[in-house]
């Protein structure tokens, strides 16, 4: 645009005097932005392989290939959600200590193709065999209406193995999400900060072009025509992006092992834990200038200076926990919920046996319910550039107020709050038909669910609703701790705030398994993987509550962050080591 903001901020830490960069032309340019570009590819395979896992996981185990229940189901995705991102620092770790990023994200997408390899063989009944044994026979049926219903298994199905390779798959796609970006950020780093903040724009999109791409595809398949087609195109996909990243080796700025401040801030830890056993540690923070440059590595004052920020980071990023403990059931109980839902037809196939319909001779695909999960991906893809270009612009022009990026956090989390409202309401009229016994059979792929005569569409505010929320909150969220962290630690703060959303998913993903005990509301054994017999609506709005309770914290504690940003002692101490 060619008007200028009318009165626009320096960006922080814009007083220091910033070294002169002689930014690289003509050839050189077009190899950045190439290299750029690979890595944007690469991240958009390496996505829609890891929601084309995701979008059906629930349903795939809730399947007769494993039989496992809907509560069992939906822990095991989100455990392996929470693991995905728990996970992230120990990729940065070993990038930072012993490997260096290229290296770590060759070896991760080495990893990745080996256990998807071996999700794709527990879909064969050979491979089943070999890996778990034999299944025994428990088929879906309707509520049971006796008393004397027999109880669910305590253990599921090929448990062990499938736990094991989802974690070891988590463990792959966490070290590659925490490396790619930064990864990706080094190729255009000496670009100008304008073209790293263009890159990060750029690699949000990817990822959810990736979603799209997997959502409309790899879903529909795993669905209507079965798992083996659908896991070997997320097989051939990473395959892809590794090729992919080996093949743009030449044009990647690769950099050594930096080391790790880990222990650092693990040792200023203690002392302030325990000063009485840690005075012959505190000798280096009395050094004269001379001897500190003499020293490889950040100065006991540095040490000192990013351990404060990282002290102030960590509640706003722990009250952030909750949210995510919401966010994560898009893909596991809104998923569970959407599948006793009316979902209808797209279009009529020819059968290959007449007993796959349940009244005519017809076959039918039916719409896939991860498909709801377009409609948060659609709003990213349309609200962020529309924001971005338009909202943002507007307000500087017209000297508005911009709200703080805490605020708008704290935004995302009521969005997020009324998306489980939405879900809880949704599903407690949805059991009003249970009680009625007014159920619809329904097929979805070789599995038969007994649904509520509610429309699937009734969904669609949810999943809107926690779009949006994820514009104001992940979002932000990640601009936030990428900001405010020191420039020597932006890779691990970035890592703990991968790492504290996956802790709310398997906070969540805790709560299901406390409310499957005995008498809980998720407790329902005599449904056989069906949930009409659960209280599935008392678990959301128990997550609403949490939330709301959050959201007044979280305004609590941002209050106190930004008044003391405002300080000018700690806007002097903090201005030195920040990036």
């Amino acid at each position: 645009m060619s008007a200028a903001p009318c009165a626009q901020e320096q960006p922080r830490g814009s007083g220091e005097r910033q070294p002169l960069v002689a930014r690289p032309r003509g050839p050189r340019r077009r190899w950045r932005r190439t290299a750029a570009a690979a890595v944007l590819l690469v991240e958009m395979l390496e996505r829609a392989a890891f929601f084309g896992i995701t979008s059906n996981l629930v349903l795939y185990l809730n399947s007769l290939n494993f039989n496992w229940e809907g509560g069992q189901a939906s822990r095991a995705t989100l455990i392996f959600l929470g693991a995905s991102y728990l996970l992230a620092p120990v990729g940065g770790w070993l990038a930072d200590v012993y490997l260096g990023r290229f290296l770590t994200i060759s070896l991760s997408l080495v990893l990745y193709l080996a256990t998807s390899g071996l999700l794709l063989a527990t879909i064969t009944d050979d491979g089943r065999k070999s890996f778990c044994g034999e299944i025994p026979l428990f088929p879906l049926e309707p509520a049971c209406p006796s008393a004397d219903c027999p109880s669910s298994w305590s253990s599921p199905y090929c448990a062990t193995t499938l736990y094991l390779v989802l974690l070891l798959l988590a463990l792959a796609a966490s070290s590659v999400r925490s490396n790619l970006t930064s990864f990706g950020a080094d190729q255009v780093m000496d670009l100008g900060r304008d073209a790293t903040r263009r890159f990060f724009n750029w690699f949000y999109w990817s990822i959810n072009l990736g979603a799209v791409l997997s959502l409309l595809v790899v879903a529909f398949i795993e669905q209507n025509v079965s798992f083996l087609w659908g896991y070997s195109i997320i097989v051939g996909l990473v395959g892809l992006a590794f090729f992919l990243f080996l093949f743009a080796t030449p044009v990647f700025i690769t950099k050594p092992p930096t080391g790790s401040q880990v222990s650092s801030m693990l040792k200023l830890a203690f002392q302030n834990c325990c000063p009485q056993h840690s005075s012959r540690d505190t000798e280096g923070a009395h050094l004269l200038p001379d001897q500190r440059s003499l020293q490889w590595g950040p100065s006991p004052q540095e040490d000192m200076a990013n351990f404060q920020v990282l002290v102030k980071l960590l509640p706003v990023m722990v009250t952030l926990v909750p949210y995510w403990m919401v966010y994560f059931q898009m893909q596991s109980t809104y998923v569970l919920q959407g599948l006793h839902l009316q979902i209808p037809n797209i279009f009529q196939t020819n059968p290959t046996d007449s007993s796959s319909s349940l009244s005519s001779g017809k076959s039918y695909y039916r719409i896939p319910e991860a498909w709801l999960l377009l409609a948060n991906v659609v709003v990213i893809l349309v609200l962020v550039p529309v924001k971005d270009h338009l909202i943002d612009p507007l307000l500087l022009r017209c000297k508005l107020l911009l709200p703080s990026a805490l605020q708008m956090m704290a935004l995302g989390m009521f969005f997020g709050f009324t998306s489980i409202i939405a879900a809880g309401v949704l599903e407690k009229e949805r059991l009003k038909y249970i009680a009625a016994n007014h159920t619809v059979p329904q097929l979805i792929g070789q599995d038969l669910y007994y649904a509520a005569p509610l429309s699937i569409w009734w969904q669609i505010p949810q999943y809107l609703l926690i779009g949006i929320s994820e514009i104001f909150a992940s979002i932000t969220g990640l601009e936030f701790a990428y900001s405010e962290a020191p420039r020597s630690m932006q890779g691990a703060i970035m890592g703990i705030f991968f790492c504290l959303s996956g802790v709310g998913s398997l906070l969540g993903s805790g709560l299901v398994a406390l409310l499957s005990l005995p008498g809980g509301w998720m407790y329902c054994p005599k449904d056989f993987g069906n949930i009409n017999n659960c209280q599935m609506d008392l678990y959301f709005f128990l997550l609403a509550g949490i939330q709301a309770v959050t959201v007044v914290l979280f305004l609590w504690i941002a209050g106190r962050y930004e008044r003391t940003r405002q300080d000018p002692a700690s806007q002097s101490s903090s201005s030195r080591v920040r990036g």
